[in-house]
């Protein structure tokens, strides 16, 4: 019997625990799902015969020693900052590794010794990344087994409500991270290839700087430019790419609204504001804004945008709640702390909620002299607020690439992502059989637009 033993058994685990489980008898498994809370691990593997709950902490180092030592792997869904301690001693004891986030430099530290120990320890095999990897790699490598010759490569994903539970004026809520939507884009200057040459967006200018974007069937959306997008350019085998730009969707309107947040500097996270816990949402908006004995909050914020008092901008704000009475409640907390907080009253997802994951590619390549265009497209609707599209879309590659390891069909070693045909083909081959699977049309152009 193989062990596997998962960390983490959060919002995104959960189609992850079911493919495991569900698997777990026919291929021999035993599954340990630990989680700092134990009730959730509980209602998580319930009560299946090769399952079993455990309170976990990663922090103790013995507890977790001792439980990556009993596995023959370990699945991750820890916050990306905390699987270095976890992937070392899965080194040390000689034990395989998977999760869904991204691959830092201490983790790549570990490419040797995993090598040198026949371990894979697996990144970036979720959604995005992850799928973006698979499908990306699949549509790149397809076109060039016709000939084609790639000069253009755009991807956007995005984690939105479904169309049936859009209720709001911003067309979004929280399926994610809270924190992770509030600190976007924070991660230094925004960097792509356009025509040859590198661009840059800065910060404050991210948001202002979209594209727009049609899916047949799904409607416009919006891409913004999101971190390096030139970190896969070797790992995609777009060295000779004109362009090369990743992002992430919204609906059309959502960027330019959030831009007045940072353009206030409430997604600020570098400092205390002092009282933060009497503070109103209307002193905390305020804190941010010029004195006047005369003018009102709201005109205030619409003179230090420059909107119309009428803009759809101040109407979203104001739904929002940001001008309100009610107290923020939070001791100590940073501006971003404080507009989280604000956000997740109105952006909650409510229980009768289903939301949406949207992915698209855009390949411009040129065969026998024609410039033509590939789109591909995945859009994916949860089920409910357990069985979202989020934790199938992060859960099922996860799940998929742990059992191809234990089974020996993954076989290169060291830490690795998955962007080599014998783990994308096996992979999508699977997702698309549970319901996950791309769209594509190709068209000829003129030129290439970005």
């Amino acid at each position: 019997m193989k062990h596997i033993f998962l960390i983490g058994a959060g919002r995104s685990a959960t189609t992850l625990i079911q493919y495991l489980l569900r698997h777990a008898i026919e291929c021999d498994w035993h599954l340990t799902v630990g989680d700092i809370s134990l009730a959730l691990a509980q209602r998580k593997v319930a009560g299946h015969e090769r399952g079993t709950a455990i309170a976990f902490d990663v922090n103790d180092a013995d507890q977790r020693r001792d439980l990556i030592a009993k596995a023959d792997i370990v699945v991750s869904m820890l916050p990306a900052h905390m699987h270095f301690d976890v992937a070392r001693e899965c080194v040390e004891l000689g034990k395989h590794l998977t999760t869904a986030s991204y691959i830092s430099k201490e983790m790549r530290s570990l490419h040797e010794a995993a090598i040198s120990k026949g371990l894979t320890l697996l990144n970036e095999i979720g959604l995005d990344p992850g799928i973006d990897h698979l499908s990306a790699m699949h549509l790149l490598d397809s076109i060039r087994a016709k000939g084609g010759h790639i000069e253009h490569f755009e991807s956007f994903c995005g984690g939105l409500v479904a169309p049936e539970s859009d209720d709001n004026p911003w067309n979004y809520k929280f399926t994610w991270n809270p924190r992770n939507v509030v600190l976007a884009g924070q991660g230094g200057a925004v960097k792509f290839l356009h025509n040859d040459r590198f661009k840059y967006i800065p910060y404050h200018k991210v948001f202002r700087r979209t594209e727009a974007i049609a899916i047949e069937g799904h409607g416009k959306f919006e891409g913004y430019a999101n971190r390096d997008s030139l970190s896969y350019r070797e790992a995609y085998g777009l060295l000779d790419a004109h362009t090369i730009y990743r992002g992430t969707l919204r609906r059309p309107g959502f960027s330019r609204a959030w831009n007045a947040f940072v353009e206030l500097g409430a997604t600020d996270d570098s400092y205390i504001m002092e009282g933060s816990e009497q503070m109103t949402h209307r002193d905390f908006i305020n804190s941010f804004l010029p004195y006047s004995i005369r003018d009102s909050v709201e005109l205030k914020v619409a003179h230090y945008l420059k909107l119309d008092q009428d803009d759809d901008l101040m109407t979203k704000l104001e739904w929002l709640g940001i001008f309100s009475n009610e107290k923020v409640g939070l001791k100590n907390a940073t501006p971003a702390q404080i507009l989280q907080s604000i956000l997740e009253k109105k952006w909650s997802m409510h229980a009768t909620d289903k939301d949406m994951i949207v992915m698209w590619h855009k390949v411009g390549h040129v065969i026998n002299g024609q410039k033509t265009v590939t789109e591909s497209s995945m859009v994916v609707i949860g089920d409910d607020e357990e069985n979202t599209a989020m934790a199938k879309t992060v859960g099922l590659p996860l799940a998929i690439a742990t059992r191809m390891i234990l089974e020996g069909r993954i076989t290169q070693r060291g830490v690795l992502l998955p962007v080599a045909a014998d783990i994308y083909l096996s992979v999508l081959s699977e997702l698309a059989i549970n319901g996950l699977s791309f769209t594509e049309k190709t068209y000829d152009v003129e030129e290439f637009n970005t």
